[in-house]
C-alpha cells in the first residue's frame, strides 16, 4: 500500500502550470492514499477534487483559515484547506480545529477520514501546523490536540491510524518528540506513533524543504525534513499487520520544466494485507 503526503503551496507561483505537474507526479506514483495540505478552494471547487477526478479517487476536503501572514499576498476570494484522497471509499470524515496558543488565530485544522478497504478500515489524518520558526510552543499545543484526535478515532483492532502532514518541525524538535511519545512521555498514556522515515535508507535524501527547489529562496532557509507520515504502534507484544517497505521523497524534480510545489512529497510503501 502506497501513501503520499504533500504540501501543494496553495496558488503561489505559476499555480496553473504547477497543478499539471502535481497531477502528473501523482499519476506516476500511483498511490492508494494521498494526504494534501495548502489545497486551494474557490467556491464549490478545490484542487483536491480536481486531482481526485483525474486519478479516479475518493476525496474529502476540510477548509482551514488563511494564516494572517498570507493576508495581502493572496486572493481573498480563494480559500485553503487540507484533503485526503483514497482509491477506497472514505467514511466518517471530519475536521478538528487546532489551538493557536497565545498567538493570532490561524484556522489550523486536522482533517480525518476512515478508509474502508473492505478487508480493513483504518483512519487517516492530515494537518498543517503553525509555521513560525520560533513557534514550537504553539505546535506543542497543536500536536497535543492531534494526539487526542488519534485516541478518539482509532478503531478497535490492529490496523494503525495514519497521521500525515506538514508539521513545520524537524524530527528532533520538542513537538515531534511529544507527538511520537517514544523518546518522551506521550500526550496519551500508552499511545506511540512511529515516524516511517526511521525505515528509510540511511543515505536517502530526506529534506522536504530544500534549497534544491527554486521556490525556496530565502537566504536563511536550510534544508530540513518537515513533512511526515506516522503510524500508530500496536500495544507492546501485539504483532501488527503493517510494516514499512520503503520511504522516500518525491516531487523533487521539475515536470516539463515546472517544479510542482515548494515542498517535496513523502512516499511510504507499506507491507500490508491490503496490497502485496
Amino acid at each position: 500500500m502506497r501513501i503520499v503526503t504533500w504540501n501543494l503551496w496553495w496558488r503561489f507561483g505559476p499555480w496553473k502550470e504547477r497543478q499539471q505537474a502535481i497531477i502528473a507526479t501523482l499519476r506516476e506514483l500511483d498511490p492508494d492514499v494521498v494526504a494534501l495540505q495548502e489545497v486551494w478552494s474557490a467556491g464549490s471547487e478545490n484542487l483536491a477534487a480536481v486531482i481526485a477526478d483525474q486519478l479516479g479517487m475518493e476525496c474529502v476536503f476540510g477548509p482551514a483559515g488563511v494564516p494572517p501572514y498570507w493576508q495581502g499576498h493572496t486572493d481573498p476570494s480563494v480559500g485553503v484547506g487540507n484533503a485526503i484522497l483514497s482509491r477506497w471509499p472514505l467514511t466518517h470524515s471530519g475536521v478538528r480545529a487546532l489551538p493557536h496558543g497565545d498567538g493570532l488565530p490561524e484556522g489550523r485544522v486536522a482533517v480525518h477520514a476512515l478508509v474502508d478497504a473492505g478487508t480493513a478500515r483504518f483512519p487517516v489524518i492530515t494537518t498543517h501546523l503553525h509555521a513560525a520558526p520560533a513557534g514550537s510552543a504553539v505546535r506543542m499545543a497543536q500536536v497535543g490536540e492531534l494526539a487526542r484526535l488519534v485516541a478518539e478515532i482509532r478503531p478497535a483492532g490492529d490496523f494503525p491510524t495514519v497521521v500525515t502532514g506538514d508539521f513545520n518541525s524537524e524530527s528532533d524538535s520538542d513537538e515531534m518528540r511529544l507527538f511520537a511519545g517514544v523518546r518522551t512521555a506521550p500526550v496519551i498514556p500508552g499511545q506511540a506513533m512511529i515516524d516511517v522515515w526511521r525505515h528509510a535508507a540511511a543515505d536517502a535524501p530526506s529534506a522536504t524543504w530544500s534549497g534544491a527547489n527554486p521556490y525556496v529562496r530565502h537566504p536563511m532557509d536550510v534544508d530540513a525534513r518537515i513533512d511526515y507520515i506516522h503510524l500508530s504502534m500496536p500495544p507492546l507484544g501485539t504483532p501488527g499487520p503493517f510494516g514499512v517497505r520503503d520511504v522516500r521523497v518525491a516531487g523533487d524534480r521539475p515536470v516539463d520544466g515546472v517544479w510542482p510545489s515548494d515542498h517535496f512529497a513523502v512516499v511510504a510503501d507499506l507491507i500490508s494485507p491490503l496490497a502485496p
